[in-house]
């Protein structure tokens, strides 16, 4: 017998599986979404989603699922592409941001990373990690507590502060980026994308200090990934994205077992082999859920 399969995802937004209270006041809520590009485009077709306070949510798919658009749309960056939700709703800590500006989003407390370690290569680390308080209004002193406090969650950062950001190492832009959305003290982060490019090792790292952020820091995180099986293992509860639309969702544990996520994500067949790359071609031909 397999695992339970994962909640399917109602018309209201509403999550079944998670503790009630939380899901009754998320700090995020998105709400059957259409986003559309140059006003013929549809990306998203309905997209709706939760992320309650202080747990960690994954947003899984593959490539041209939707997963960056919808964190555009929550983050306010698809004026900038001209694109713009067109129909249904997001809020942010009960305060509706839809076709927000972005750097609206960022002063109500919701920070984007986005895909890519977009560091300015000019400015050294230190100078990177300190761009990200400009939006702040605390004083000198809790802004460079704050700065500290980067350094000893990434203390390889601390080795490097005087470096120009655009010879650091992959890894290292990454941990920059993180740290630079940090020192704006959001209430929720939005990683796209963390792992993309980076060795296995220096991928658990840093999906380690998520953890750790969302532990000790208390920061909800929002993260998109391609790689389900780290993602899984990290989160509280994930959905997962097919042609602008949300087509599973569920406890992540109750994911990660699911035979349809392991097949499908995992290349992992239901005998525990893994699929070669021949067999790809019929994954989506045979998703249940499609």
């Amino acid at each position: 017998m397999g695992a339970p399969a994962p909640t399917r995802l109602r018309a209201d937004w509403r999550i079944d599986t998670m503790n009630t209270s939380l899901a009754d006041s998320p700090l995020l809520e998105v709400n059957n979404i259409e986003v559309v590009y140059n006003d013929i485009i549809q990306v998203l077709r309905g997209v709706s989603l939760a992320v309650p306070k202080g747990r960690i949510v994954a947003l899984l798919g593959t490539n041209g699922a939707g997963k960056t658009t919808t964190l555009r749309a929550i983050s306010g960056l698809l004026k900038p592409e001209n694109g713009f939700i067109r129909e249904g709703y997001i809020k942010f800590n009960g305060v509706d941001i839809t076709n927000q500006l972005g750097t609206d989003v960022v002063r109500l407390g919701a920070v984007m990373v986005p895909e890519g370690r977009r560091v300015f290569k000019h400015l050294t680390v230190e100078e990177n990690i300190r761009v990200g308080s400009v939006t702040r209004r605390e004083s000198l002193a809790v802004i460079r507590e704050n700065h500290q406090g980067m350094y000893r969650h990434f203390p390889r950062l601390a080795e490097i502060t005087n470096r120009l950001a655009g010879y650091c190492s992959g890894g290292e832009q990454q941990m920059i980026a993180i740290a630079r959305a940090l020192m704006a003290a959001p209430q929720m982060l939005m990683l796209d994308e963390p792992s993309l490019g980076l060795a296995p090792l220096l991928v658990k790292d840093i999906f380690r200090n998520i953890q750790v952020i969302n532990q000790e820091l208390k920061t909800t995180i929002l993260v998109v990934e391609q790689n389900a099986k780290i993602a899984l293992a990290i989160s509280d509860y994930a959905y997962i994205m097919e042609s602008g639309k949300i087509v599973l969702e569920g406890a992540s544990r109750e994911l990660q077992d699911n035979p349809d996520v392991k097949e499908f994500y995992m290349g992992i067949t239901q005998s525990g082999r893994r699929k070669s790359f021949k067999e790809v071609k019929s994954y989506k031909r045979r998703k249940r859920w499609m």
